[in-house]
């Protein structure tokens, strides 16, 4: 190894006329001279948030056995087999400040643990979110200090839900009790908020007519760059532009299909791949550049939406989701609720095998992230927010143990997680919402009996 005097800054980007490139964690990014200098720079900490709407059919869902050490999936887990001893599943966890029993409060109660005000105007009033306090203590460095992503178009007036402003169903992210973040779900506009610099929508729109790529624009620095690498960096900068082209490609075909689409989906937006899967992977893949690249280090993503009356034909699921939660004990619906569920996990399986297949540093863009994944809604049947379907994946850079059940006895807050996620990548807070003290049992450091 050639060590050099100076090492390149982790904040280095490729730029060219109106884009800008993050790179990866490189070699020479490593401070040299230094006890760092034969080993990974210290890796950064990351936090996402994967929202589910409607709750799951719980039977299917968890684990067997008593918890512990998670030994065997359930069936509606069963896609996350390989990444296992990345997961921990948490059952028996509630959202007190969720009822009266709604999905307006089921988005919005997710990631605030907070109780929303009754109203159908603009007066509406809920919590910052974990996210948006995570984003503030480690988000300052990035780019973007957070990134809201979601699947469908959302209405940001009216009413939604029995008198809820549709506000408290539409948006993961407060960054203050009446601030709502509006969420983003096309790819090309994510795409641009991660690699574009400056102007205005429509100068954008004109730039990416005027040039076939947006590796093209940054190709004199990328040759700079290269030259200046090592082989291994070489290896590791080609594949992360490879991707990033692919990603973009993707993009641009989904927009070309537009035309061939004369009835798209009402809730999805026009330019975004006609199949609810492909797009979706794309959204996870978009998350993967934003975290290899250090443009932010927080993420929601509304993976579905409340009362979402979407198919899902690709599984053999014809009828609308949400009527169908409402199953009154059939076994027949039940089922296919379980497979939407089911379904919904295998994407996030995609995400996670994609994030463990990463490598930074001494290990991979999943051992240094920790994502939560789950429902503000327990039984849809009833709408209850109890016994909520929520898993952990991700190492935390060390913080947190996977390959376990934590089953708790009596209905915990979720807020203790939320309080416990935020501890593990470096926040802090004395107490969220209802929280009555911190998951022990999920931090590496700490052992305990449940």
């Amino acid at each position: 190894m050639i060590i050099s005097k100076k090492a390149l800054p982790r904040r280095t980007f490729l730029r060219g006329m109106g884009a800008t490139l993050a790179l990866p964690l490189l070699d020479a990014m490593v401070p040299s001279m230094t006890a760092l200098a034969a080993t990974p720079a210290s890796p950064v900490r990351r936090l996402g948030f994967v929202y589910v709407p409607m709750g799951s059919d719980i039977s299917r869902w968890t684990p067997p056995g008593e918890g512990g050490t998670l030994t065997e999936l359930s069936p509606t887990l069963s896609p996350l087999a390989p990444v296992v001893d990345q997961l921990t599943v948490i059952s028996n966890l509630e959202l007190k400040n969720a009822y009266p029993g709604t999905h307006a409060t089921s988005n919005a109660a997710f990631l605030s643990a907070a109780k929303a005000k009754w109203t159908e105007s603009t007066d509406y009033y809920l919590g910052t979110t974990v996210d948006q306090i995570a984003a503030k203590q480690i988000g300052q460095e990035t780019q973007l200090p957070s990134l809201e992503l979601a699947m469908d178009l959302m209405e940001m007036v009216g009413q939604c839900d029995n008198g809820y402003a549709c506000v408290y169903q539409n948006n993961l992210s407060w960054s203050s009790p009446t601030t709502p973040l509006p969420a983003e779900a096309h790819p090309r506009i994510v795409f641009e908020s991660l690699f574009g610099e400056g102007g205005s929508a429509e100068d954008r729109r004109a730039a990416l007519r005027r040039r076939a790529s947006l590796l093209d624009w940054v190709s004199e620095d990328i040759s700079r760059l290269q030259r200046k690498l090592g082989p291994g960096d070489r290896t590791k900068v080609s594949q992360y532009l490879d991707t990033v082209r692919e990603v973009e490609r993707r993009i641009q075909k989904a927009e070309a299909d537009t035309a061939d689409n004369p009835l798209p989906d009402l809730d999805r937006p026009l330019g975004v791949p006609a199949a609810y899967a492909d797009h979706a992977r794309l959204m996870f893949d978009l998350q993967v550049l934003a975290l290899q690249g250090d443009v932010t280090r927080v993420i929601t993503f509304q993976l579905a939406r409340e009362t979402s009356t979407r198919t899902y034909p690709e599984i053999g699921v014809s009828d609308p989701h949400h009527p169908l939660t409402h199953h009154g004990n059939d076994a027949e619906k039940i089922a296919k609720v379980a497979k939407i569920n089911q379904f919904h996990v295998s994407l996030f399986a995609y995400f996670l095998e994609k994030l463990k297949s990463t490598p930074e540093g001494n290990g991979s863009l999943l051992d240094h992230s920790i994502y939560l994944y789950g429902s503000g809604m327990g039984n849809p049947n009833v709408h209850d927010h109890v016994n909520l379907p929520i898993l952990v994946a991700g190492g935390g850079a060390g913080k947190v143990k996977g390959g376990r059940h934590i089953k708790y006895a009596e209905p915990t807050p979720m807020a203790n997680l939320h309080l416990t996620l935020l501890d593990s990548v470096g926040g802090h807070l004395d107490s969220f919402a209802d929280s009555t003290g911190k998951i022990d049992t999920l931090r590496k450091p700490i052992s305990l009996t449940e």
